[in-house]
């Protein structure tokens, strides 16, 4: 039967190697209240509900997107496992959750051992980063529905806070400020212009430097998405935060808005942190407006809180004394949601 099933393009035998070699990682990320191991039918996890007064579950679920095509390219799949996690357990944290476990799903023309493991391991890197357990997952051979050598991934993850406790942006009022922790660079939205403008140019070649970089250009490219998962938690534990934006797809322009009440108007000013070069390098090839960048990409801003203005500063001293990079970029004002910028835009 095996055999059959291995003429008609699933090999059961390698899908079981992959699940092997995953493990180590899958392993190394277990929390306390993991019950299961690898291999089973579901993930079990025992949830201490002697830890909560109210516990509210948040769940988020993403995938990676045009970002795989360069991953494809490069023959480089580790990135793209951490991509996977922090775009789940990063929307789960702007709510003032803690993510607590992860499941994930690769569906590929065909398994192949070493590059399913390699993405699992990535996925882990992220899970222990933000502290989540990675209790499970799918590996789906598809024999003639991808292209040979692609794949597809998702994620999916659930995290806890308590009710009185989430960060809804209910409570934002004019007068409070914004600030920005910085990207680790195009993270994974906006791929499908990125391509568009650089990997199928041939002045721009993915293995050589651009610019006065000396990295090479798809390494830049594959850099991947930022978690920040630790240092909200902590500020959580100590500041008060009225609202958090995951400046993802739609950049700027349709994140912010998202936790903004009817009244509330975010002013960003321009020029109020450093833009990486590589937003500079596509707006210079694409000739594109600064509008389609900001809507586009995050041009160097990966996450933006908004508090008041007392706690703003106190943050940003905070931050500073750990020798992270925070950035005052704007306030909010009255008017209806949405962004006035300060600047030429």
């Amino acid at each position: 039967m095996s055999d059959a099933y291995k003429k008609a393009g699933v090999d059961i035998a390698a899908g079981s190697e992959a699940v092997n070699r995953m493990k180590q990682h899958v392993r190394r990320t277990h929390r306390p209240e993991v019950l299961t191991d690898l291999g089973g039918f579901a993930g079990l996890f025992a949830l201490d509900s002697s830890r909560y007064r109210q516990p509210v579950l948040v769940a988020s679920t993403d995938g990676i997107g045009t970002k795989l095509k360069l991953a494809f390219a490069l023959d480089i799949h580790h990135t793209i496992g951490i991509d996977l996690t922090a775009m789940c357990v990063n929307d789960i944290v702007v709510q003032g959750a803690e993510p607590l476990f992860f499941l994930d799903y690769i569906a590929a023309d065909r398994v192949e051992p070493s590059r399913i493991a390699s993405i699992v391991q990535g996925i882990a890197d992220g899970c222990e980063e933000a502290g989540c357990a990675l209790i499970g997952g799918e590996t789906a051979e598809m024999p003639g529905f991808y292209h040979p050598g692609e794949y597809d991934a998702a994620g999916f993850c659930v995290g806890i806070a308590e009710r009185d406790a989430l960060v809804t942006g209910a409570d934002i009022v004019p007068g409070d400020v914004i600030l920005g922790l910085p990207s680790s660079g195009l993270h994974s939205n906006g791929f499908s212009l990125v391509r568009k403008l650089l990997q199928d140019n041939p002045s721009f070649p993915l293995d050589q430097p651009y610019g006065r970089d000396t990295k090479a250009l798809g390494t830049e490219l594959l850099r991947p998405t930022r978690i920040y998962v630790r240092t909200i938690l902590d500020l959580l534990k100590q500041f008060s935060i009225r609202g958090m934006a995951h400046i993802t797809g739609g950049g700027f322009t349709e994140n912010i808005p998202r936790i903004l009440p009817h009244n509330c108007r975010a002013r960003i000013n321009l020029g109020a942190w450093p833009i990486p070069p590589i937003f500079s390098l596509l707006q210079e090839q694409g000739d594109l407006t600064a509008a389609d960048m900001f809507t586009t990409f995050n041009m160097g801003i990966g996450m933006v809180l908004i508090v008041d203005r007392a706690a703003g500063a106190a943050i940003m001293e905070y931050l500073c004394k750990s020798n992270e990079a925070v950035y005052l970029m704007g306030s909010i004002e009255s008017g209806s949601p949405g962004i006035d910028w300060g600047g030429k835009l």
